[in-house]
């Protein structure tokens, strides 16, 4: 079909400013990838860099010969596998079982979490929880306060919902009880929908900055984030700095660098899990 006049120009400027949003968008990310490899030198001479004439490793290599961001990689790394596979854990084990009409209690316990939802209870309770539970200072407290989300429990009970009575009953006349039909048939059948929430949750984990803040006073349990915050607010610190002998590159330089190895994990992951992320972003959110 041919396209008139004003469809045209229409078209053009859809074009246009979708092109400039974008540059715009990418452009601060390209930026800070750019400054985060430029040769220290080059970098003090010009302070704006758009291209490199010398790309340099020197800002990485000096963050990983410290002892203190080695380290937070490594509690971030473990707080997020350990996190995610626990959240996963419970929120399938709980959503299946509110999606088993044969349970008892289960719209109770379906109010409850609606509650937990609706209503916070807020920073100082939360607190005084972890405080009472003797998990202060320990890497258990940014796991366990944020183990299951009641938004993820009703999306995955929807997606339980969805699957016909017809599978558990013909486990059960083979002989699976319910512990062997949720792990032999049920989830196998839930890879969509537990790629999507385990997303959801390593991404929650992997960015752990308030509760760490609140939680952890021992610098050496520190994840990422609070260590990335440190590195912005001062590159030069003290805890950063330990175990190096060399000449720190520029503060600019070690910013950059910091803020590409706390992001590009996450980003790494995100294509080999697209094509589930996609379809079980949906799955579970309606019915039928």
């Amino acid at each position: 079909m041919k396209q008139g006049l004003g469809n045209r120009l229409f078209n053009v400027f859809n074009i246009a400013l979708l092109g400039i949003v974008a540059i715009v968008t990418f452009f601060p990310l390209y930026y800070v990838f750019v400054v985060s490899f430029t040769d220290p030198t080059e970098y003090l001479k010009k302070s704006f860099v758009l291209f490199p004439q010398t790309w340099s490793l020197e800002s990485y290599k000096f963050l990983m010969a410290t002892g203190a961001f080695p380290r937070s990689i490594g509690v971030s790394v473990y707080i997020t596998l350990v996190g995610t596979v626990l959240s996963l854990v419970v929120t399938a084990s709980l959503a299946y079982a509110l999606s088993r009409k044969r349970m008892r209690g289960r719209q109770i316990m379906l109010l409850a979490i609606l509650v937990t939802i609706l209503f916070n209870p807020g920073m100082i309770p939360n607190y005084m929880l972890v405080r009472e539970l003797k998990l202060i200072d320990s890497l258990w407290s940014l796991i366990l306060p944020a183990l299951a989300s009641g938004w993820n429990v009703i999306l995955m009970k929807g997606f339980f919902d969805s699957i016909p009575a017809e599978l558990e009953e013909s486990a059960s006349m083979d002989g699976c009880n319910d512990l062997s039909t949720f792990f032999r048939i049920i989830l196998p059948l839930s890879l969509p929908s537990l790629a999507a929430f385990g997303l959801f949750y390593a991404v929650a984990y992997w960015n752990q900055f308030f509760n760490a803040l609140i939680y952890i006073n021992d610098a050496t349990k520190w994840p990422l984030q609070v260590m990335l915050q440190n590195i912005l607010l001062n590159a030069n610190n003290a805890d950063l700095r330990m175990d190096v002998t060399t000449v720190a590159p520029p503060t600019e330089t070690l910013k950059m660098a910091a803020v590409i190895v706390a992001t590009v994990p996450i980003l790494l992951v995100y294509p080999f899990l697209q094509k589930h992320f996609a379809k079980g972003a949906m799955v579970g959110s309606v019915k039928g």
